[in-house]
């Protein structure tokens, strides 16, 4: 490393639709006038990732929210810091990364989402934009500021579709599909809709954080302070409500995109837990309507409108690099760029949102790294890593011990060339969504496999390689019970390794 301490520049997206086996990115492989992508494109996180290291087996440790983001913070798993669910609001009793980081004289700033317990980031050691819980920025002071500065109208979006999780219309009254003047107003601004922000981009809440952190960049400048900064951004989307503008729209011909290799899944072979969704896609008693209520070209409708949801983030949040870049800081700082977890739509059998169950749409992630002088160009690598590697990481750039207490490890050595790997089998997690009668599981990946063992349910096992839509479980086969076998042991020792008192294997 270098001899100066590292800025650092994180960047997390939420519920990035991310595994693409079958997606042809046309858009990113073409410069035909006019020719449309039939795939979810992001220019700017794939150009990071060529100035630096692209992670192409990089997992959510669990497949929700607020659990990922508190290992993120922790370098914990769910069963170790106990901030379960969304919902979940058990205090930290463990240091963060970020006060660890101030400890050793990083100054922190944080812009964006939250939702990883109790408190905000202002506890931690921060400065910026923090909001407890889910949160709305929309309804802030300091959006209401920014459209000031900047002389934009309030975010207007037009309501094409919507999706129903229960109470939704008592959160969300004024949402109805045919609303052509809808206002993100209320606690929270997940609302589960499908659309346009009909009022120039710069009014969605992606461009405003993007803004606050380029200010900020710009403050740290002004100061020419050898301090070093971390600073962190962490969007609301481009998790629903899918509102992106017609810029964006106009990238994507739905028609072009190719159906989803496990769409037609009738998951025969699934545990219970797949099919516990909501209306419209569920019957009266909560269960997944197979085949999907919805044609595929319906669904092209609707990815369309995510894909260029995802497009957009991409775009806000390379403001933010090309102003660290702009300012000088480029060479002196590490860039991470990742999710929470990854998203469900359209998948094995027409999902929307997500589940907690354990699939490869929910549970990968994008991760790049980037840092010029350390961290080869243009390099990959297929190490397996988690949301739990991240904490550890930041602070092993930073010089800072690595508490014993983490569960995670640090990818420097990937990063740095020394080592292809830092495990070769990794243990994922989870404890349902805290509704809709959501068990618990524990999922072991290898290179090759991926093996789940759910509560009170059947096993899954998977061939990633032979089965990337993860449409034949392979548990119940007899030609591949000493694989099972085999990898349900080390997924018992992993278990007892990490001190999982949660969940017995049987």
């Amino acid at each position: 490393m270098q001899n100066r301490k590292p800025n650092i520049l994180l960047i997390v997206t939420d519920h990035q639709l991310h595994y693409r086996h079958g997606w042809n990115d046309a858009g990113d492989q073409s410069d035909e006038p006019g020719r449309k992508s039939s795939g979810p494109i992001r220019p700017h996180f794939d150009s990071l990732a060529r100035e630096g290291m692209l992670f192409n087996r990089a997992y959510a440790v669990t497949p929700l929210c607020g659990p990922a983001r508190r290992s993120l913070l922790t370098g914990l798993y769910p069963h170790h810091h106990r901030n379960f669910h969304n919902q979940s609001e058990s205090p930290f009793v463990e240091d963060t990364y970020l006060d660890l980081l101030a400890a050793r004289g990083y100054r922190n700033y944080y812009y964006g989402k939250w939702h990883a317990g109790p408190g905000t980031a202002f506890d931690h050691h921060c400065e910026g934009f923090s909001l407890p819980g889910y949160g709305n920025p929309y309804i802030t002071d300091e959006y209401s500021a920014y459209l000031k500065r900047k002389e934009l109208p309030r975010a207007v979006h037009r309501v094409d579709h919507l999706f129903w999780h229960g109470d939704t219309g008592n959160m969300f009254p004024d949402l109805f599909e045919g609303a052509d003047h809808y206002l993100c107003q209320s606690s929270w601004c997940g609302e589960t809709a499908l659309g346009a922000t009909v009022t120039p981009k710069e009014t969605h809440e992606c461009f405003f954080l993007a803004d606050l952190a380029c200010r900020q960049l710009d403050a740290i400048a002004d100061q020419k302070s050898d301090q070093p900064f971390h600073l962190r951004v962490d969007f609301w989307g481009p998790h629903q409500p899918y509102f992106p503008t017609d810029e964006y729209l106009d990238l994507y011909d739905p028609e072009a995109i190719p159906e989803y290799g496990s769409f037609r899944d009738d998951l025969a072979d699934k545990p219970e837990i797949y099919r516990n969704m909501n209306h419209p896609i569920a019957d009266s008693t909560g269960k997944l309507i197979i085949p999907s209520i919805y044609t595929w070209h319906q669904w092209q409708i609707m990815l369309a409108k995510a894909f260029a949801q995802t497009t957009m983030v991409d775009d806000a949040a390379s403001k933010i690099i090309s102003k660290l870049d702009d300012l000088g800081f480029r060479e002196n700082t590490i860039v991470i760029w990742t999710s929470d977890h990854g998203d469900a739509l359209a998948s094995h059998g027409g999902q929307f949102d997500k589940g907690s169950f354990m699939t490869e749409e929910i549970i990968r992630i994008p991760l790049a790294v980037r840092y010029p002088g350390f961290v080869k160009s243009g390099a990959e690598t297929a190490a397996l890593v988690n949301t739990i590697d991240i904490a550890p990481t930041l602070l092993d750039c930073a010089g800072v011990e690595i508490p014993q207490s983490f569960d995670g490890k640090s990818f420097l050595p990937v990063l740095a060339g020394e080592n292809q790997r830092i495990r070769d089998e990794m243990l994922l997690e989870t404890y349902g969504q805290g509704y809709r009668d959501a068990k618990c599981a524990r999922t072991l990946i290898t290179d090759r496999y991926k093996y789940t063992y759910n509560e009170d349910d059947i096993d899954e096992l998977y061939d990633l390689l032979e089965d990337p839509y993860e449409l034949h479980n392979l548990a119940e086969k007899t030609t591949v019970r000493n694989r099972k076998n085999s990898m349900k042991s080390s997924l018992q020792q992993l278990m007892n390794h990490f001190g999982d008192p949660d969940m017995a294997i049987s």
